[in-house]
């Protein structure tokens, strides 16, 4: 659950997955304090059909984001409202 994936044609851990997230869903540097592991989000990317992983992470201490990305492509979607 843990491990690195590639995204994009680079490795990443779940931090640096995160990261990608936050920076593509609010810009600036895309910090994140905690994240769980990468797990694979049983769905097509809805742009480009590839798989897409998914990462729960804490980008604030009152805030916890599942975030998923596609490995292929820059789509990604966050849970928040």
């Amino acid at each position: 659950m843990d491990q690195n994936r590639v995204v994009q044609g680079r490795m990443v851990n779940p931090q640096g997955l995160a990261e990608i997230i936050e920076e593509a869903e609010k810009g600036g540097d895309g910090e994140v304090m905690e994240t769980d592991g990468i797990e694979d989000a049983d769905r097509e990317c809805p742009d480009c059909g590839g798989d897409v992983l998914e990462v729960g992470y804490m980008p604030s201490v009152t805030e916890f984001v599942t975030g998923r990305k596609c490995q292929e492509c820059d789509w990604y979607e966050t849970d928040r409202e």
